[in-house]
């Protein structure tokens, strides 16, 4: 569950379908705060989709295809933050 403080505590909020992007800008709007919101599907570099679906409906494929696809999103998403030091990920020791 997000709450409106995770704007201000977080610099990158990511939604996996669009309808949970919106309901993110909504909250967004009414607590400003740093945080960018992106769809995961934005950090994926081989699959052309641009939500991940939902893996009930697409049976034993379905939830491989949900994984192939998450799997290189995050792969992306890596490369993503690490690109950049300002939006490395806290290290806990």
């Amino acid at each position: 569950q997000v709450r409106p403080e995770d704007f201000d505590r977080f610099d990158l909020i990511v939604a996996m379908d669009h309808e949970n992007l919106a309901e993110l800008k909504a909250i967004q709007a009414r607590n400003p705060g740093k945080a960018r919101l992106e769809l995961m599907c934005a950090f994926a570099r081989h699959h052309d989709v641009d939500e991940v679906p939902d893996p009930y409906y697409g049976g034993k494929q379905g939830f491989d295809r949900v994984l192939d696809l998450l799997e290189d999103a995050c792969a992306g998403l890596l490369d993503d933050l690490g690109s950049d030091p300002s939006k490395s990920l806290p290290v806990n020791d």
